[in-house]
């Protein structure tokens, strides 16, 4: 049998990772930079994180939250005050030890000028930022304290995959601080509820809510909650996190307050963030083997006219038509903003330009030639189905926005209805090595799924998970608290959780 084509070569079945790669090259999201283990986001990618930005900025401002803006540098020593954070971060810090370049006596540039203190290039800012509310709450008026901060990190990643796990990313971190430990839980829970909201509502990826286990647990935070995803090879992604830090790092900054009775306490904080990850998130959950699949609520260009003609007399009639096309379409709302509509004038093959948007994942190619002109229509292909038919100028203009929620709608049910057939409840441990173990060694990387399992925390239990490379990836918020008994150990166990291989 004739092996089918596709603009994306090696497809999902055949190689996984690769084809990830590969999507990523031919929509030209980003390409590996010089500096080892980082990436340079192109434009396409940078306007989807754009996009993430802009609403993911508005839900944070419509919940109270500012932005602000903390240094890149952090001193060791603050990293040094909190114990369990520095040792969950230290082998990924990258140090900065002199402030100047000297001229070698072999003519090569060396460090010079010693810092009296290294400064750690961020790999997150609890400590910086726990610094400066120390100096700015002194009582409990000043409370609560809501800030977010759009930033780079670097975390030093000996194996990197662009917009998964590389050196340098891009994020949003949120803290806080409060007067007491409710209002922080309260703040905790509500961030990952935003999360989810974005994920769920934007990203048309479905997600489960739940807490890591301690095991799992941001550094020096009290609590971790993080919402899940699984990705089309069946693995889970964590896609973002809110971490209930208690007092911990209110003790190590010295975060004090005068509280109502006059008492001096420590405040309670938080942290959360997403980050460009979300980008890869988006990629796996939706692509397929023609290139990049794009929710409407987040692409760069929900649709895009491609002019098709022979001739100059053509081209000026037919260019005439796609102007008159995409004023009209940017006169039209989709979810609260005008349509983002593009008209592609550059002198290439209809063919060509058509993948060109395949791959890039637009989710509607209007076509429009000399016959489109006569018949007052326009040639409709959708991205995510690959349906074309040929509709009425004004039936377009005027269902345009309902073809872009059907496709929204679309991506979230087909993403949800993969999750759904690759969950399954297991309550035995050949089984749970059955699911998380290929059937077929040409193609390991897909297989298994989310696995629900009792379980209770007991030192055995981890040689099991690290032979089949599996983790927990959360305790569901909303899981059944049905009584059962550990797959490992036997013993009693009060709810079920949730178990993949993860990103």
């Amino acid at each position: 049998m004739a092996k089918s084509q596709h603009a994306i070569s090696p497809t999902r079945a055949e190689d996984y990772p690769q084809w990830f790669q590969q999507v990523v090259k031919a929509a030209d999201l980003a390409e590996v930079s010089p500096v080892r283990g980082c990436m340079v986001i192109k434009p396409w990618g940078y306007a989807l994180w754009e996009n993430m930005q802009r609403v993911l900025d508005g839900m944070f401002k419509e919940t109270g939250h500012q932005n602000a803006y903390f240094p890149l540098f952090i001193p060791m020593s603050f990293l040094e005050k909190e114990a369990a954070h520095v040792e969950g971060f230290a082998k990924e810090c990258a140090v900065v030890t002199h402030y100047r370049l000297e001229m070698g006596p072999d003519g090569r540039l060396v460090p010079a000028g010693p810092l009296e203190e290294p400064l750690i290039v961020r790999p997150t800012s609890e400590t910086i930022v726990g610094a400066m509310y120390a100096k700015w709450i002194q009582s409990y008026r000043d409370l609560p304290i809501l800030i977010n901060q759009w930033a780079n990190v670097v975390r030093w990643e000996l194996r990197t995959r662009m917009f998964l796990r590389t050196a340098e990313f891009l994020w949003q971190e949120g803290h806080t601080a409060h007067a007491t430990e409710a209002e922080a839980w309260d703040e905790t829970r509500r961030m990952l509820g935003v999360y989810a909201r974005f994920a769920e509502h934007y990203m048309a990826m479905p997600v489960i809510q739940g807490e890591k286990t301690a095991g799992e647990r941001f550094p020096g935070a009290v609590s971790t909650l993080s919402i899940e995803a699984m990705m089309q090879d069946r693995k889970a992604l964590q896609a973002g996190t809110s971490h209930f830090l208690g007092q911990n790092f209110a003790r190590a900054q010295e975060i004090k307050f005068q509280d109502q009775q006059g008492q001096e306490v420590y405040a309670w904080t938080t942290s959360w963030g997403v980050s460009t990850r979300l980008v890869g998130a988006l990629l796996m959950t939706h692509s397929d083997d023609d290139g990049l699949v794009l929710p409407p609520r987040l692409a760069p260009q929900q649709a895009v006219i491609l002019p098709i003609y022979r001739d100059d007399a053509q081209r000026t009639a037919v260019l005439d038509y796609c102007r008159a096309l995409q004023q009209q379409l940017q006169g039209v709302t989709y979810d609260q903003s005008p349509l983002r509509v593009a008209l592609d004038d550059r002198d290439m093959r209809g063919g060509e330009k058509n993948w060109f948007y395949i791959k890039r994942g637009v989710p509607l190619r209007l076509e429009i030639g000399p016959k489109e002109l006569e018949r007052q229509t326009v040639f409709v292909a959708r991205r995510d189905t690959g349906e074309k038919a040929s509709v009425a100028r004004a039936e377009l203009v005027a269902t345009a926005a309902q073809r872009l929620d059907e496709i929204q709608q679309a991506l979230f049910q087909r993403a949800l209805a993969l999750r759904t057939a690759h969950t399954r409840g297991i309550d035995s441990l050949d089984e749970f090595r059955a699911f998380f173990t290929p059937q077929n060694a040409e193609e390991p990387e897909i297989h298994g799924g989310f696995a629900l399992c009792h379980w209770c925390d007991d030192p055995s239990v981890a040689p099991v998970l690290d032979a089949l490379k599996v983790t927990i990836r959360c305790v569901p918020l909303d899981g059944d608290h049905e009584p059962g008994r550990c797959i490992f150990t036997g013993r009693p166990s009060r709810q079920r959780v949730v178990f993949a291989k993860a990103y």
